[in-house]
């Protein structure tokens, strides 16, 4: 970003905990980052306020029944765009810089490739995005010549962490990625099974919505991160580690050849990486809380328990084999959190699930999109029949 201009910024999934903490980095930075659009799925109360409190002209719905609420909040002047078509739309905006996609799930993926056609850059929340179609993403990108920016914490740190150092693939030796471990890091593996939804919910550093703070107990966020770090950074995933740390405060690290090792480390909160990600590659001052090392007691590494929690292994197998199953390892771990969720099925049944739906899948190599589309549907039907009471 040249100095003096500011970043235009069309803001996916603007009322999830992503999106909030983005505007609060906004409001902050008022001289160089500004809200250009806003989108949410139905949300509608709390769209409007934003769009009010940023004075957007764009918003979009992805819920089109709603749109008479949403008009009656809103001021003469703002666009509403609707359904998937108006996330397409907001995407593609002539004025945007960038675009932050922050919708859980796989309805960020259309609007990434959009807004890459487009010629926008992207700052990317939603691990679903490169997961599933990281090899299509990267390679356009690449030809369209506009950047992919993480917003995952860890991601955001690797990035730091290499800068001066992208393209020297022969320099790094490791990307580890950090894990709190979860409210789960203590419990013996006999008593997960007893684990509610209610106490998976509970994660000891970070405070997220529903499906990424699971996610975080399984460790398939980890696994889902693996995976992603493996198209941000072209490292193969046999040079992609795990490590447990509680504090989360070390965000993630890379070991070079040489055994030397840099990490990122900040205090707990999004709004470290989203600005990052906004203001690239400037630093601005904000307002963020700098780390008291004098109050930090101690920083924690441990390796993480495969046997017990094993979508690290089942990522692995996933990113190495490559194709359409990453896809299914995300789709089917979708299915699993909802049906975890709703009391379908015990916890360890979450990983049961995803494996035994990663087993049934016969890999597409070099996939279209369709192809990974069409993957992502069946790993879901497929899931659905594994989380059936007997």
């Amino acid at each position: 970003m040249s100095s003096g201009k500011k970043r235009r910024v069309v803001l996916l999934g603007s009322t999830g905990s992503i999106g909030l903490s983005t505007l609060k980095v906004a409001e902050n930075l008022p001289d160089d980052i500004e809200i250009i659009a806003l989108a949410a799925n139905s949300s509608v109360p709390e769209l409007a306020a934003q769009a009010l409190a940023t004075g957007v002209k764009h918003v979009a719905l992805h819920d089109a029944s709603r749109e008479a609420e949403l008009r009656a909040l809103l001021p003469p002047g703002v666009k509403i765009h609707l359904g998937t078509e108006g996330l397409l739309e907001i995407s593609t905006l002539h004025e945007a810089d960038i675009v932050l996609i922050a919708i859980v799930g796989t309805s960020g993926l259309q609007p990434a490739l959009a807004a890459i056609e487009a010629g926008k850059d992207l700052a990317v929340a939603s691990k679903e995005i490169l997961v599933m179609a990281g090899e299509i993403i990267t390679a356009r990108a690449a030809e369209k010549g506009v950047r992919i920016l993480p917003i995952d914490s860890e991601h955001n740190a690797i990035f730091q962490c290499l800068e001066g150092h992208r393209g020297s693939d022969t320099e790094i030796s490791r990307l580890i990625l950090t894990a709190s471990g979860g409210p789960f890091r203590l419990t013996p593996a006999a008593e997960l099974i007893d684990v509610t939804p209610e106490m998976a919910m509970n994660h000891p550093t970070w405070d997220m919505g529903p499906k990424i703070t699971i996610d975080s107990a399984t460790l398939f966020n980890k696994g889902l991160e693996m995976i992603e770090a493996r198209w941000l950074f072209g490292i193969g995933m046999d040079r992609i580690e795990a490590v447990i740390h509680p504090q989360s405060i070390v965000h993630s690290m890379v070991e070079f050849t040489d055994g030397s090792v840099l990490a990122q480390l900040s205090n707990t909160d999004m709004c470290f990486p989203i600005q990052y990600a906004l203001t690239y590659p400037a630093r601005k001052k904000g307002n963020l809380k700098p780390i008291d090392f004098a109050e930090l007691s101690k920083l924690e590494f441990s390796a993480p328990r495969t046997a017990d929690f094993p979508a690290l292994t089942l990522a692995r197998t996933a990113g190495l084999t490559g194709g359409t199953l990453p896809a299914v390892y995300n789709a089917a771990n979708e299915v699993a959190v909802e049906a975890f969720r709703a009391g379908k099925i015990k916890f360890p049944q979450i990983w049961e699930t995803v494996a035994a739906t990663m087993a049934a899948h016969a890999t597409v190599q070099s996939p279209t999109l369709d192809q990974i589309l069409a993957a992502d549907h069946q790993a879901r039907i497929a899931a659905k029949t594994f989380t059936r009471p007997a």
